[in-house]
């Protein structure tokens, strides 16, 4: 089994209200290792997000890093209603069924949290240790309030340099990142797309329609959401680490300490200088996992 520098880009059929779509996924390490390790990204990011990670992990598992649905090189829905967890757990059962996967290892960041932890709580589950990066149970209105002002809505940029530099800018909870770092994750938040004046551009590599159901939810929905997902939580019995930014505007202290105390205890290791999320991309980041995930 040897790790390799580069991903493969994959795909796996899903089943939604309309139809079929495909999920894009990229796969690191060997195909036949039974070791697999899954990294589901946030809201409006994607599958590369975790290429440091994957290569540090691909000596040891197979890592699997999906594009969920309308982000990416996955398909766009036709449906806007169709992004939303419950939809995307099912897609993330189809994909586990791709793998072949008995046992696996699951690391979420924000949205991919809320998604493996509706997998993991799920009977018969295959998930048997837990990162939820930055998210739990409860999230603060005033962090989607933040995420909803700039999530979906029209942007264009004449280069990737400039693509950076205003990502940057709704992205400071990421914490420190040398230039090289943040261009990395970067480039493939972005496709080329031509302007109205024939202009080459760069714009999201999401579909603005992610944004439909996120601003749909209510007070109330959200309320029954949040029961609904400590319900999920407190049903683990499997390892849990919480990571969090100790800036973060969407984990706050007081729930991730009720996740230390509630459900599977969450082991809870915080990252300073950082808020919403860690990227997995410096070094210690990267260590405190890998102590994780490698654990007997």
């Amino acid at each position: 089994m040897t790790s390799t520098d580069e991903p493969r880009l994959r795909h796996v059929d899903c089943l939604g209200a309309r139809g079929l779509h495909r999920m894009a996924y990229w796969e690191w390490g060997a195909r036949d290792n039974p070791r697999v390790l899954v990294c589901v990204h946030g809201l409006s990011r994607q599958g590369r997000d975790f290429d440091v990670l994957a290569r540090a992990m691909s000596d040891h598992c197979r890592v699997v890093c999906p594009d969920v649905v309308g982000r990416g090189e996955s398909d766009r829905l036709a449906d806007p209603s169709g992004y939303q967890i419950p939809a995307y757990v099912a897609d993330m059962v189809t994909l586990l069924a791709r793998l072949d996967a008995r046992e696996l290892n699951w690391v979420g960041t924000s949205m991919g949290g809320l998604i493996g932890l509706g997998l993991a709580a799920l009977p018969g589950s295959p998930v048997r240790r837990l990162v939820l990066n930055d998210v739990g149970p409860a999230i603060e209105a005033s962090a989607l309030a933040r995420i909803g002002s700039y999530l979906g809505v029209p942007v264009q940029w004449d280069s990737e340099a400039e693509a950076a530099a205003a990502l940057w800018q709704i992205s400071q909870g990421f914490g420190p990142h040398t230039p090289e770092q943040w261009l990395a994750l970067t480039r493939p938040m972005l496709r080329r797309s031509t302007a109205a004046d024939g202009r080459t551009v760069w714009v999201p590599h999401y579909d603005p329609a992610i944004a439909v159901p996120f601003r749909a939810l209510t007070p109330a929905a959200a309320a029954a959401g949040e029961a609904l997902l400590w319900q999920s939580y407190d049903a683990l019995r499997i390892p849990t680490l919480l990571l969090r930014g100790a800036e973060s505007d969407l984990l706050t202290a007081r729930t991730a300490q009720q996740m230390r105390e509630r459900g599977p205890r969450a082991e809870l290791h915080e990252f300073p200088g950082v808020g919403h999320a860690p990227t997995l991309v410096a070094p210690e980041q990267v260590a405190v996992l890998r102590e994780f995930l490698l654990r007997e």
